[in-house]
């Protein structure tokens, strides 16, 4: 549980994150460029997160099945 309360605050810092960026590059435009780039930034934080997660997951299962990672040398 408490594993996944982490991953919804990692999620919606990134998605934080990311819609002040994208609000910021789209200030420079106009007010509705802002509100877009918000929106869509906060999509591609949260994704980012998401991804994040899966990426680490897939690191941890590569260095369980390594060979070069143990010392099981049978030659």
């Amino acid at each position: 549980m408490r594993e996944r309360f982490s991953d919804v605050l990692l999620r919606a810092r990134y998605a934080a994150i990311g819609a002040a960026i994208g609000a910021a590059i789209g200030s420079v435009f106009s007010r509705n460029a802002a509100s877009t780039g918000g929106a869509i930034g906060g999509l591609v934080g949260a994704t980012a997160a998401d991804t994040r997660g899966t990426i680490e997951e897939l690191l941890e299962t590569v260095e369980e099945y390594d060979p070069r990672s143990g010392s099981a040398d049978t030659e």
